[in-house]
Order: structure tokens, then C-alpha cells, then sequence
């Protein structure tokens, strides 16, 4: 299975206005950047439906079962959007078939689709480390909400991810 057979994204997040804009929503802002950018859209399959949870991020895994029922799609046509706290802000990786590394929307997925091969963009949200700050835990910085500057990066990283899915 390939990433351009993908038929579903689904971007991870938090519902409510409480949580817009915050690290823990870059599933919710990937989407975003997709429908609003037709050029970097017009990268994945045609029939590449986007869509954001409607679920808090802990309770993903219904959403994402109920969601690939409605549309006929297999999990291994699904790619999950969602951050992580593990990978530098800039960063970005693409996975498929791996477990959720204590990721708890992403394991909610694994757990409603009892199977973890689908595919997964991790969007790193983790503060670039410097001499003079510590490691930060995530429970210190998921929630707060997102720089301007942080978010063009994130943008940049949307873009560029979407961009280079390998094609066919």
C-alpha cells in the first residue's frame, strides 16, 4: 500500500474555541492549510477526502472507525494528521503501521480500528531546545496557543509534507 492511495485524511484535534490555534490542534490546522491551498491539495489522489475530527483528541478512535465506514474505506486508505510532541516544531514525519508512541489519539485509532496499519503524518510540535531552556514536558506547551511565527513554520511544514508524499 501506498501513501497516494490514501482516500481519507482525518486531522487529530481538539473541538471548541478553547483549544483553536494551540499545538495540540496541528491535525485541525493541516486540514485547514489543505482546503484553503488547492495547489498543495491537488498533490494527493483526487479522491483524497479531507476532514477534521469532531471529538475531543482522546476519543478519535470512534471518529475515524464511524468516518471509514460511512465512506467504504479500508484503514490502510486512511492518513492521520496530528502533532506530536516528540519531533521538533519544524520537523515532520510520515509513518505507516506503527504503534502510537503515547500518543493518545492516535492510539484511540488503533484501538477502534484494532489494526495500526494506516498511515500517520506526526507534525513535530516540541519546542526547538536551547542552552538556556530545559526539555519542556508537553503537558507544559500542547495546549498553549501557537505563535505567529510558530505558525508559519508549521504552515512551511504542512506544505512541505504534502509536497513531497512519494508518488506512484
Amino acid at each position: 500500500m501506498k501513501l497516494q492511495d490514501v482516500k481519507l485524511i482525518i486531522g487529530l484535534g481538539n473541538p471548541g474555541e478553547k483549544y483553536e490555534k494551540t499545538y495540540h490542534n496541528a491535525g485541525f490546522l493541516a486540514i485547514d492549510f489543505l482546503i484553503e491551498n488547492h495547489s498543495i491539495s491537488n498533490l494527493l489522489s483526487p479522491i483524497s477526502k479531507p476532514l477534521k475530527s469532531n471529538v475531543f483528541m482522546n476519543q478519535s478512535g470512534g471518529f475515524a472507525a464511524k468516518t471509514i465506514k460511512k465512506f467504504g474505506v479500508k484503514p490502510t486508505e486512511l492518513l492521520i494528521i496530528h502533532d506530536d510532541s516528540d519531533i521538533e516544531l519544524g520537523d515532520y514525519k510520515i509513518s505507516f503501521g506503527r504503534g502510537s508512541a503515547g500518543h493518545n489519539g492516535a492510539e484511540s485509532v488503533i484501538k477502534a480500528l484494532k489494526t495500526k496499519n494506516f498511515w500517520r503524518l506526526r507534525i513535530g510540535i516540541r519546542p526547538k531546545k536551547t542552552a538556556k531552556s530545559p526539555r519542556l514536558k508537553a503537558g507544559e506547551f500542547v495546549l498553549k496557543k501557537i505563535t505567529k511565527k510558530d505558525l508559519e513554520i508549521l504552515n512551511t511544514v504542512f506544505e512541505n509534507a504534502i509536497s513531497n508524499v512519494p508518488r506512484g
